[in-house]
């Protein structure tokens, strides 16, 4: 008995639904292989980040240990010694531990362009040529703003937070601070002021992506407000005058940040 051929058309429909399919699961493992291979080289640049950034670190630490540690240390514990009252260490590594946290905390400072270089090489790629340019204004705008912060809250705020705490304790006990303790506290205590002073850039970053605008920033003006004095309030001694000295500013700030948000187009907006 013969076998009844396929007709041509059964035959070319076979076999073109099969070349669908084979390309349909080509394009599907190109695709992964695209995406893995990309998500590797993305790895690889970050790893490099790491790397380097590290490396920069490391090499910034031994640096200033050897030659700057004494002069950081005399130069931080001087507040404490202009008024009369000598810095103590409670353990035998305390001074040497505290001396190399110095020293860490220095490093990267003093790293931070090589830092800072390698992230914006392994950002760039993704940025938009406007962004680009943007990116440059807003490094520089940020960097001024928080070394701002640290020098307002060491010359305004810190200085007083100390004098208040010294006044507080006085005819009550002697004082004798822990240099790791004061080192920690002093740090503990300005960094957070430089944090702080970001906020218009964190507020053009937020109105750039879309999730804030100046209606809405000023819409919540007065909970905003509400909110500066209870942080200022939680940060600062409790005294008038400190809390004015952070709470203020920080006004000011969060109203340069809705300015800015006023003129700052979403980046959706723009495409």
């Amino acid at each position: 008995m013969k076998k009844k051929a396929k007709s041509p058309v059964q035959a070319n429909g076979i076999t073109g639904e099969n070349d669908v399919v084979k390309e349909t699961e080509a394009d599907g493992l190109s695709e992964a292989a695209s995406v893995k291979a990309s998500l590797l080289e993305h790895l690889m640049a970050l790893r490099h980040v790491l790397v380097v950034s590290a490396i920069a670190v490391v090499a910034a630490f031994f640096l200033v240990y050897y030659l700057a540690i004494d002069s950081l240390m005399t130069w931080i514990i001087a507040p404490i010694q202009n008024r009369g009252i000598e810095i103590i260490y409670t353990a035998m590594s305390e001074a040497l531990v505290t001396k190399f946290k110095l020293a860490l905390i220095a490093a990267v400072i003093v790293a931070s362009p090589v830092i800072i270089w390698q992230i914006w090489r392994f950002i760039k790629p993704a940025l938009y040529e406007k962004e680009i340019k943007a990116f440059r204004i807003m490094f520089f705008v940020a960097l001024a703003l928080f070394i701002l912060g640290v020098v307002f809250c060491y010359m305004a705020v810190y200085l007083l937070a100390v004098d208040f705490f010294l006044v507080a304790g006085d005819h009550l006990a002697t004082p004798m601070l822990s240099i790791d303790k004061y080192v920690s506290f002093l740090f503990g205590f300005i960094l957070p002021f430089g944090i702080a002073f970001q906020l218009p850039v964190f507020m053009y970053l937020t109105t750039r992506i879309g999730l804030t605008n100046y209606k809405m920033l000023a819409s919540k003006r007065k909970y905003v407000i509400l909110g500066i004095f209870v942080i200022a309030a939680i940060l600062t001694p409790p005294d008038v005058v400190s809390q004015l000295a952070l709470g203020i500013p920080m006004i000011l700030l969060y109203e340069i940040g809705a300015q800015v948000s006023r003129v700052t187009k979403a980046r959706n907006a723009e495409n």
